[in-house]
């Protein structure tokens, strides 16, 4: 029987455009209670990461059925049974058994959360490519709504983003056929092909009177994931995933930056913007360049006794230089786990809009069929002990950016793609959100002119001692909204 293993799903949809996202987390031995990475086994992976066993297995037990329970299941296996039999031998044509069998198993994991799902073999064996954040594709991070995909985000510097889509846009067609009553998984398998095939898609876009085409030329997607440069007297450090390659990028960023910057260096801002996650060992490293001491995150699955606290230890690389990290409704999963750990540490300002919202663990089990089971099995909790699950990570400062329109008004948080807009998302599990209405996601919207970025210019700001908000040009756009 192959092993299971847990491991943090580093993006925001169910079916990434890639199919490819997946990110396996570290274990702590049991035997010698140190870290180590699945990296060095042979199977298992994660959603953007690739093949990684661990050196520990992670198993949850199993809960032995009752009699009356384990009847129920039979009867309604019974029910399974009739069903598959009575379209086997009516349906008008000769239908596929196979394709039967995994769409009721697709049926199955989607009646439990937006994360749980059934990677068939070729889907699979795709997330061993994800492992070094290199791809073929037109790099998408999309779900599904109301018939149609919905962008989350373009990642950064791919055709997509390139060609100008947008988060929030939505997809209707795809080479010109309609892809309503198609199911998310079938919509990004139309938009998956050959590096340098060009692909159309067709895009309604909140404040555009008509759809209009899209023409994209696939390539193989590069996703270097992390970009800095010196701003004067601050290190700018933009993570922008969560790759095997993140920890030693940032580590050499932060070399860099001391380097150039020298003594003047006020702080760095570390922007985790857009960042749908990734590998959460690459998390827990990234979170501890910056904290000498301190809980990064905790894990904790059905039985909320069993706790896996994860912790760092002497390794700030920046030698307790101040802070500001950037966040907004496109941070998720493991940029949440950063945001929260250096939150919750009070090792640096969080500034921006609301993150994502994304709390679950998921684990990656091998099926006999070369395929996998990917299976929500956990949830993590910031330093604090908080579920950030369907809530999102609240900044210290709200700082919001104004609509890419051109208006005055800033970018409203409506229609906004978030975990809690997900159906079937699991519930945060506080006792203090009882009765209380979740609230849906907040702005993803980054100015590329990093002049009028608001959020970045108040960061920079704020580390050299500026009150950028209480200027008279943020004073007339507060009074605007």
């Amino acid at each position: 029987m192959l092993p299971a293993f847990t491991l943090e799903d580093a993006c925001v949809t169910p079916f990434p455009e890639t199919l490819t996202q997946a990110i396996p987390t570290m274990e702590a031995c049991q035997r010698c209670k140190k870290m180590r990475s699945f990296r060095n086994v042979p199977w298992v992976v994660l959603l953007l990461a690739g093949f990684v066993a661990g050196s520990t297995m992670v198993s949850y037990a199993r809960i032995q059925p009752t009699p009356t329970s384990a009847s129920s299941i039979y009867r309604q296996l019974d029910l399974f049974g009739e069903v598959l039999q009575r379209v086997r031998s009516d349906y008008v044509e000769k239908p596929n058994d196979a394709k039967l069998i995994e769409g009721a198993i697709n049926g199955m994991l989607s009646a439990l959360d937006p994360h749980s799902g059934y990677l068939n073999p070729t889907q699979f064996r795709e997330l061993q490519v994800q492992t070094t954040g290199e791809f073929a594709g037109i790099g998408l991070e999309v779900t599904m709504e109301d018939g149609a995909v919905k962008v989350v985000a373009p990642i950064e510097d791919t055709p997509a983003a390139k060609a100008g889509v947008q988060s929030g846009d939505l997809i209707t067609a795809i080479d010109k056929d309609d892809i309503q009553g198609l199911t998310l998984e079938d919509a990004v398998e139309k938009m998956r092909g050959s590096a340098h095939a060009p692909i159309t898609l067709t895009i309604v876009r909140k404040g555009n009177a008509e759809p209009f085409d899209v023409k994209i030329v696939r390539d193989v997607i590069h996703v270097d994931p992390v970009k800095y440069e010196a701003d004067d007297d601050v290190g700018y450090i933009r993570i922008i995933t969560f790759n095997e390659q993140t920890a030693a990028a940032l580590q050499q960023a932060i070399e860099d930056l001391n380097e150039k910057i020298g003594p003047r260096l006020k702080g760095y801002v570390i922007d985790l913007r857009n960042n749908p996650g990734g590998l959460l060992e690459q998390a827990v490293m990234a979170s501890a360049s910056f904290l000498d001491q301190g809980k990064i995150v905790a894990i904790k699955g059905r039985d909320p006794e069993k706790e896996q606290p994860y912790q760092a230890q002497l390794s700030d690389l920046t030698k307790g230089a101040r802070l500001v990290v950037l966040i907004n409704g496109g941070s998720a999963s493991a940029s949440e786990i950063v945001a929260g750990a250096l939150q919750d540490n009070h090792r640096a300002t969080v500034v921006g809009t609301r993150s994502f919202g994304k709390g679950s663990v998921q684990t990656i089990i091998p099926l006999a069929n070369q395929g996998a089971l990917q299976l929500t099995t956990a949830r993590y909790y910031t330093p604090s002990g908080r579920s950030i699950q369907a809530e999102g990570i609240e900044p210290d400062v709200v700082v919001t950016e104004e609509n890419p329109s051109g208006s005055k008004e800033t970018v409203e948080a409506k229609n906004v793609v978030s975990e809690a807009s997900l159906h079937g998302h699991l519930k945060n599990e506080r006792e203090d959100t009882n009765g209380k209405e979740e609230e849906l996601g907040s702005s993803s919207y980054v100015n590329p002119d990093k002049a009028k970025d608001t959020q970045l210019v108040y960061a920079l700001d704020l580390l050299r001692g500026v009150d950028s908000l209480a200027s008279d040009a943020v004073k007339k756009r507060a009074e605007a909204d």
